[in-house]
């Protein structure tokens, strides 16, 4: 038994804090902000102790084990306190991976982690496997293992819960892309961020697998210098590959594993554009590993739906398209709605600039878009970014009046897009509250 204290009241850090309760540890759980209801009743039934509105500094520095939720980064003050008196410091993921017999898929990447998390574990499903799917997609990874250990858990992980593991070794890990998100965190260095993305593979064996996108110019300049030990398997749009997957007569793809191949059609994947095709030839790759059926493979990419938030098809309405793609966070997500999208767009976009450089987006922009309607307190780089580019720009500080000033802008044929390239902080809760007040506000078209 073990005095662990736990840093954060959410989602990850209560999940942690049911864990290590199940396991008979001393547990204190503190958050210097506030809690929500939800996670302060899970507390309070499970009778952890914890606290809100600051940290108790002395009572946290006498744990055995500090586990840190993604959120709080390794300068809060807490934290170099007990680096300081030398109690380590983990992720919530590196907790749960400690404590389970599962076996386990982990997905990073700057883009697409939350669709192809949930296509590999619709996969599994439709396989009749027994599988949760975790991390930073809803259910946090511990709280997963404390229901009890499934055979497989597929895990959304982002570089934040990266940071904070010391052994976490995925069966099969996934890095999909790699390009400049959260700078903020990593000191605006982007060789910081790549790092910490490929921590994912940092501790496999000869016996796993890493699955990659050899695409990506990140991934693939830095595999070699940073090394794994797993199987590298790649996918690719480019060049054909001998173990792996790889787009062939224009948009059918090709599967290469287990010495033998798995052919794909369009009309068997639901998921449209291009990053999604990355995003199948990834899952599909799994499922070969896995040697499920090939037609089990087809089955699930045919019935899978794309998730909510990400370019998520709202409604029609007067022959106008509008499509809640909140989740778009940064320029790399947007560059990719764009590129899917065949009609002109009107783009609502804004909030938070997380030091983005909106150039990648300018041809797309030239070719596409008809108007831009900027959502947020202070959007002046994307104004002067594209003021050159669009004679459609207009303001909007809610989303009712964003929705009303895109559909101004619109004609018959056209889609409305809400992509933001930016955190929704300034004016929302978050990207699914954001995406909630779209599909709100567009309703009260109707």
């Amino acid at each position: 038994m073990m005095n662990i204290a736990i840093l954060g009241g959410g989602e990850s850090g209560v999940g942690a804090a049911i864990l290590a309760k199940k396991l008979g540890h001393n547990v204190w759980l503190s958050d210097s902000g506030t809690v929500k209801k939800t996670y302060l009743d899970q507390l309070t039934n499970l009778d952890i102790s914890f606290e809100s509105g600051g940290h108790s500094e002395d009572k946290i520095l006498s744990a055995e084990l500090i586990i840190k939720s993604p959120g709080i980064p390794d300068t809060a003050p807490i934290v170099q306190s007990a680096k300081i008196n030398g109690i380590p410091v983990i992720s919530e993921i590196e907790w749960a991976w400690r404590n389970t017999q599962a076996k386990c898929i982990a997905i990073t990447g700057s883009n697409g982690k939350t669709t192809t998390t949930a296509l590999i574990g619709h996969m599994l499903k439709t396989a009749g496997l027994d599988v949760k799917i975790c991390g930073n997609i809803g259910q946090s990874m511990a709280a997963a293992v404390a229901e009890g250990d499934p055979e497989w858990l597929v895990i959304e992980v982002s570089s934040f819960q990266l940071d904070g593991i010391t052994s976490f070794a995925p069966h099969i890990a996934i890095i999909l892309n790699i390009t400049p998100d959260h700078l903020d965190r990593y000191h605006y260095d982007f060789d910081e961020y790549i790092r910490s993305k490929f921590l994912i593979t940092k501790y496999q064996g000869a016996g796993d697998y890493l699955i990659y996108n050899l695409d990506d110019e990140a991934t693939s300049h830095w595999l070699p210098i940073l090394g794994t030990a797993a199987k590298q398997v790649p996918f690719t749009h480019h060049t054909t590959v001998q173990m792996g997957a790889y787009v062939f007569e224009e948009s059918k793809l090709k599967i290469k594993m287990n010495q033998e191949e798995l052919n794909i059609n369009p009309e068997d994947i639901e998921l449209l554009g291009k990053h999604n095709r990355y995003n199948t030839m990834a899952a599909g790759i799994v499922g070969r590993i896995l040697e499920l059926r090939k037609d089990v493979i087809r089955e699930s990419l045919k019935s899978f739906h794309t998730i909510p938030h990400r370019l998520e098809n709202v409604a029609t309405i007067k022959g106008i398209t509008f499509i809640n793609d909140s989740k778009a966070t940064n320029v790399n997500s947007v560059w990719y709605a764009l590129e899917s999208l065949k009609q002109n767009i009107v783009w609502i976009a804004g909030g938070i600039d997380k030091g983005n450089d909106y150039e990648p987006l300018k041809p797309l922009v030239r070719e596409k878009v008809k108007g831009l309607v900027l959502l947020g307190k202070e959007n002046g780089r994307l104004k002067d970014a594209f003021a050159g580019d669009l004679r459609k720009i207009s303001d909007a500080m809610t989303m009712q009046q964003a929705v009303q000033n895109a559909f101004k802008m619109a004609c018959e044929g056209d889609v409305i897009l809400l992509s933001p390239a930016c955190s929704s902080f300034d004016l929302f809760k978050n990207y699914e509250d954001r995406g909630d007040q779209f599909k709100s506000a567009v309703k009260g078209l109707a």
